[in-house]
């Protein structure tokens, strides 16, 4: 039995949900506090099943390539709900089954290409998804066995499987969880969140065929309907500036640690602190050019697959391995100087 420890994690953090819940209009209100319950009890029921053991997944021989089977809630919340597609069957009517096929088989891509990893768990760990959870539900989550997403109210989210960047991002909680297990509070939880992010934007930069200069760096870029003064849910580029609503508010991810959020919301700020280390990957791969996934990605997944990472590492312990993880597999050259770069820019120490 391995000690990795599922956590709930959502791609949309309750500091806007909350916001949502409390507006004068029903129809934003009314599906923000239907998500805010779902949340809760799918979050309640992610701490019993670790107290109690979540149930052993039958171990396979490892695969060539994904195993993928995409589930329809039907707007219910039973889990997974119908199977409506395997591995290797041809795409269905349903645009939502595919975008979810798609881009669990371009994260898995990367993860093989890029990395040589097999699946989030480097053993070939059956990829499961399930669209068209809940009715009106604006959240997509990873509950520690497999991915959810919801259709979205229409009125501030769209369907959850529309941003590629958004399905890796969730898949990514499972690669953290069978490597670092980052824990989800404080900084560990912002790194968690972050790694995520990264992993997103490298998806979807990889399916673009872009390169660092020409990537937005925004993740949920099309997720946000039409009446919302926004672009996306967060960004790398430049933290802080995604969205400016009436409704949603401002955006309050900081870029620097002189802009950290001290709070007990939100696991201790998971997704809003997390704008410092997305913002020092950025800066990094924007620095060394070119594919992002390339160098910029080896150096985090070195890190975060090393084996050094404690479950309770704060942003200076991350920032130190990932120098180091340079200057092993690069030397003291262009990639190790633009580490220390990035993170002097966003106000993290370096130095043991």
């Amino acid at each position: 039995m391995d000690n990795h420890t599922p956590v709930f994690c959502t791609i949309v953090p309750p500091h806007i949900l909350d916001r949502l819940a409390r507006s004068d209009d029903p129809a934003l209100s009314g599906p923000a506090r239907r998500t805010l319950q779902a949340d809760a009890a799918q979050r309640t029921g992610r701490r019993l099943t670790t107290v109690a053991g979540a149930a052993a997944r039958t171990a396979a021989a490892p695969a060539a390539g994904p195993r993928r089977t995409l589930h329809d809630a039907r707007n219910g919340t039973d889990l997974p709900g119908v199977v409506v597609r395997r591995e290797g069957e041809e795409p269905v009517a349903d645009a939502s089954v595919n975008r979810a096929y798609a881009g669990l088989g371009a994260t898995f891509e990367l993860l093989l290409d890029a990395y040589g990893r097999n699946s989030v768990d480097g053993r070939g760990l059956p990829l499961d998804a399930t669209v068209h959870y809940d009715e009106k539900y604006g959240n997509a989550f990873w509950n520690g066995e497999q991915m959810v997403f919801g259709d979205g109210d229409g009125e501030i989210f769209l369907d959850f499987t529309v941003s590629v960047d958004v399905i890796a991002h969730e898949l990514a909680h499972g690669l953290t969880q069978y490597t670092a297990n980052l824990s989800y509070f404080g900084q560990p939880g912002a790194l968690n969140e972050s790694v995520s992010d990264v992993v997103g934007s490298l998806v979807r930069q990889r399916t673009l065929g872009q390169t660092a200069d020409e990537a937005d760096w925004l993740i949920g870029a099309g997720l946000l309907a039409p009446r919302v003064t926004g672009t996306a849910l967060r960004s790398l580029k430049a933290p802080g500036t995604a969205y400016d609503d009436d409704v949603l508010g401002k955006d309050p991810q900081p870029a620097t640690m002189a802009d950290y959020v001290r709070t007990g919301r939100d696991n201790g700020g998971v997704h809003i602190n997390s704008g410092i280390p997305n913002h020092a990957f950025y800066l990094l791969a924007t620095r060394l050019g070119g594919r992002s996934w390339e160098r910029a990605g080896q150096i985090w997944f070195d890190v975060l697959t090393g084996g050094d990472l404690p479950v309770d590492a704060d942003f200076a312990s991350f920032a130190r391995l990932t120098v180091a993880a340079a200057a092993e597999r690069y030397g003291e050259g262009e990639e190790h100087d633009a580490v220390l770069k990035a993170w002097s820019q966003v106000g993290v120490d370096t130095r043991a």
